[in-house]
C-alpha cells in the first residue's frame, strides 16, 4: 500500500513541478513516440489532485485531473500497467478519459520514482487505437523510464546545488575608505564553474576569481574546494595560500585532468600596493586614471597543472593603484559579450559612464543576452580620485 502523504513529501522535495520543460526529458519522450508508434506520450508527476506533464506529445495540456487518470493508477499499482484495449476492461471501459476526450483506447505506463523510492510519476505511451504489447516492448518502456527517472534525479540535485553555490557568492563586500568595490557572476547553466571572493584580512583588501575548466557539477566543485582552500587561514601570504590550493588540486583531483585558472591579490589601501599572483588567467589588468590600460599578464600555469612532482612557486608581482586607478579582473566569458572590435573600449566607456556598480550591473545584463555562451564573473576595484 502506497504511503501517500510520504510520497507527496518525496515529489514535493525534488522541487520539479511546474519547472520549465527539459530538453533531456523531452528526448527520451520523442525516442518513446518512434519506438512504440503511438501519438501520445507523456511523462508525468502525480501532485496533490493533478497529475502534471514535464513532457507531453499530442496532448496539448501540461496538466490533467488525477482522479480516474491511468498514470495515478499505475502509481498507486507502483509497476507497469499495459492496456491493450481499455473498452475491453472492466477497469477503465467507463473511464472518463476513454468514453470522453482524450478517447484513450491503449495505455502502457511505467511508474518513475523519487530518490528514495516512492512512486511519484510515470512514463506512459497511449493512443486511441487498441496495441499490442509485448515483453520486448515492456522492458523497453521500463528501461526508458529508469532514463527519466535518471534525468529528473539529476535535475534536482543540480538544483540543489545551484541554491548551495548560490549561497556561498558574496551578498555583500567590503567597505574600503578611499575605493569603490563591485563584483558580480552570472552562470549560464545552473552551476558555474567561475567563482570570486572579497574579503578584508588585516585591513588589506583579499581579492580571488578564478576559473575551473568545463560546465556543470564537477567544475563547480572544483570551484568550491579553490574557494574554501584559499579561504582557509586568512593569516597566510597570498603565495602561501595559492601554493596550497594547487596542492590540493594536485592531491585530490589528479585523476580528472582538471585545471583552475586564478587570480589571487591584495590591497594594502593606504599605499595602494597590490600583489598579485596570475595562475594561468591573464585576464586581469588595470585601467589608469589617463585612460590607459596596464595588462598584468600571467607568467605562470594555471592550478592543477604543476607537472606532477616539480611544483612550481608562484611569486607575486608588485604594482600600485593611484588615484583614479581601477583594477578589472574578469572570467573568459565576458569576451563573448564585448565589442568584439575594441573590447577595451568597450570596457572604458562603461565604467567611466556607469562606475563601478554599473558596470557590473550592465555585466550581467549582456550575459543574460544570446551572445553569451559562458559563465561571467567579474571585479572591479577602483580607488577613488
Amino acid at each position: 500500500m502506497i504511503d501517500e502523504l510520504t510520497r507527496q513529501r518525496a515529489l514535493d522535495a525534488m522541487n520539479i513541478l511546474d519547472t520549465p520543460r527539459d530538453e533531456r526529458v523531452d528526448r527520451v519522450a520523442r525516442l518513446a513516440k518512434e519506438m512504440f508508434g503511438v501519438p501520445m506520450v507523456s511523462v508525468s508527476l502525480i501532485d496533490r489532485d493533478r497529475q502534471w506533464r514535464k513532457s507531453e506529445i499530442g496532448l496539448g495540456e501540461s496538466e490533467a485531473q488525477r482522479q480516474d487518470s491511468f498514470c495515478d493508477y499505475t502509481v498507486r499499482q507502483d509497476r507497469t500497467v499495459i492496456i491493450e484495449d481499455a473498452t475491453d476492461t472492466e477497469l477503465f471501459a467507463d473511464n472518463p478519459f476513454v468514453i470522453g476526450d482524450p478517447h484513450l483506447r491503449f495505455y502502457a505506463g511505467h511508474p518513475l520514482h523519487a530518490p528514495g523510492g516512492e512512486p511519484v510519476g510515470t512514463l506512459c505511451v497511449l493512443d486511441t487505437e487498441p496495441h499490442e504489447f509485448s515483453d520486448e516492448q515492456r522492458d523497453l518502456l521500463r528501461d526508458l523510464a529508469f532514463w527519466v527517472q535518471t534525468e529528473l534525479a539529476n535535475d534536482a540535485e543540480l538544483d540543489h546545488a545551484a541554491v548551495i553555490q548560490s549561497a556561498l557568492r558574496p551578498h555583500t563586500h567590503p567597505t574600503l575608505p578611499g575605493y569603490t568595490i563591485a563584483g558580480g557572476a552570472a552562470s549560464r547553466g545552473r552551476l558555474a564553474g567561475d567563482f570570486y571572493d572579497l574579503s578584508l584580512q588585516n585591513g588589506s583588501l583579499r581579492i580571488t576569481l578564478a576559473d575551473a575548466m568545463g560546465k556543470g557539477m564537477g567544475p563547480a566543485l572544483i570551484a568550491a574546494s579553490v574557494r574554501a582552500s584559499l579561504r582557509t587561514a586568512p593569516e597566510r601570504s597570498i603565495a602561501e595560500a595559492i601554493a596550497e590550493a594547487d596542492r590540493l588540486l594536485e592531491a585530490d583531483f589528479a585523476d580528472t585532468s582538471m585545471f583552475v585558472t586564478a587570480v589571487h591579490a591584495e590591497l594594502e589601501p593606504e599605499s595602494g600596493e597590490l600583489q598579485i599572483i596570475d595562475a594561468g588567467h591573464s585576464l586581469a589588468f588595470i585601467l589608469r586614471a589617463d585612460g590607459s590600460w596596464e595588462h598584468l599578464r600571467s607568467t605562470s600555469l594555471p592550478l592543477g597543472m604543476s607537472l606532477g612532482s616539480i611544483a612550481e612557486v608562484r611569486e607575486p608581482r608588485t604594482t600600485r593603484l593611484g588615484p583614479g586607478d581601477a583594477f578589472v579582473c574578469c572570467s573568459d566569458g565576458l569576451l563573448d559579450v564585448l565589442d568584439p572590435d575594441d573590447p577595451y573600449a568597450h570596457v572604458y566607456r562603461v565604467l567611466t559612464t556607469l562606475g563601478p556598480d554599473g558596470a557590473i550591473r550592465e555585466a550581467l545584463r549582456l550575459a543574460a543576452g544570446e551572445t553569451a555562451t559562458d559563465d561571467v564573473t567579474v571585479v572591479v576595484v577602483r580607488r577613488d580620485a
